[in-house]
C-alpha cells in the first residue's frame, strides 16, 4: 500500500483560536477518526493558526480533508505538501499534539500578505515534522 502525507496549516476559528477545551476535542475526535482510517499524524496550534500533518492511504486521506474543509472550527486551508513516503513519521500516534516549536512559530509567522507560504517553508516545515516525530518517541 503506497503512502503519503499532507501537511496544511489553517486558521482556527471561534474558540478553537486559543482555547483548551475546543483543542481537546478536536484531538479526541481525530483520534478515534484517524484509528478507524488508519491515519496517523500530528496537530499543532499557534497564534490561531493550526499546523497539521496527516499519514495515510489516499482514498483515507482525500475523505480526511474533505471533512476538514467543511469544518467550521477553522478556515483558509493551505495544503503545503502532499507526497507520497516511504514511511510514517508519527507510526504511534493516531493523532499526537505537540506544542508549536520556535521554529515553527517563526514558520508560522512568516506568512505572505496574501496569507500565502513560499516554497521555502516546506523544507523547513518536514525539518520541523522530523523533530517533532523524534521528541515524541523520545518521551514514550
Amino acid at each position: 500500500m503506497s503512502l503519503f502525507r499532507i501537511v496544511y496549516v489553517s486558521d482556527a476559528v471561534g474558540d478553537a483560536r486559543e482555547g483548551l477545551m475546543p483543542l481537546i476535542d478536536i484531538i479526541g475526535a481525530s483520534d478515534r477518526n484517524n484509528r478507524r482510517d488508519h491515519l496517523t499524524g500530528v496537530l499543532m496550534r499557534h497564534d490561531g493558526q493550526f499546523f497539521q500533518a496527516v499519514e495515510g492511504a489516499r482514498v483515507d486521506l482525500d475523505r480526511l480533508m474533505g471533512r476538514l474543509r467543511a469544518d467550521c472550527r477553522h478556515t483558509n486551508i493551505q495544503v503545503l505538501a502532499d507526497s507520497r513516503i516511504d514511511h510514517r513519521l508519527f507510526a504511534d500516534w493516531a493523532m499526537a499534539q505537540a506544542d508549536a516549536p520556535p521554529a515553527l512559530e517563526r514558520l508560522l509567522e512568516r506568512r505572505s500578505d496574501h496569507g500565502l507560504y513560499n516554497a521555502a517553508f516546506m523544507g523547513d516545515a518536514e525539518r520541523i515534522l522530523f523533530d517533532t516525530s523524534q521528541a515524541l518517541a523520545a518521551a514514550c
